[in-house]
C-alpha cells in the first residue's frame, strides 16, 4: 500500500505525495502557516491564490489540532478500507500481469 502523507516530528518534516517540506518546529509557527494556507485557500478565486491551499493547510494544522487530526485519520482509514474492498487499481493490475502478444 502506498503512503501519500507522513509527518516526522523529530525532523519537523512533512511528506505529501513524495515531496518533503520542512515545517517550523514551534507549534505556533505551524499553526500560523496552516491557518494562513487555509485563509488563503478561501480566497482561491483570486489569481495568485488557489483552492489547493485549503487541504495543505488542514494537513499542517492536523499535527497540532486534535479535531482536525481525527478527521484526517478517519479519512485515511476509510480510504484504506475502500482500497481493500475494490482490490488493486487498474495500474497495479497492469503492472502485475505481463503483456500478451
Amino acid at each position: 500500500m502506498k503512503t501519500y502523507f507522513s509527518f516526522s516530528p523529530a525532523r519537523s518534516e512533512m511528506t505529501v505525495f513524495g515531496k518533503t517540506v520542512s515545517l517550523p518546529r514551534a507549534r505556533a509557527g505551524r499553526m500560523a502557516v496552516g491557518g494562513a494556507l487555509v485563509a488563503g485557500g478561501c480566497l482561491g478565486f483570486l489569481p495568485v491564490l488557489g483552492f489547493w491551499m485549503i487541504p495543505l493547510g488542514l494537513l499542517i494544522l492536523s499535527q497540532d489540532v486534535p479535531r482536525i487530526r481525527r478527521m484526517r485519520r478517519n479519512f485515511a482509514v476509510r480510504g484504506r478500507r475502500r482500497e481493500r474492498a475494490n482490490g488493486p487499481s487498474s495500474s497495479e493490475k497492469s503492472a502485475q500481469q505481463p503483456e500478451q502478444s
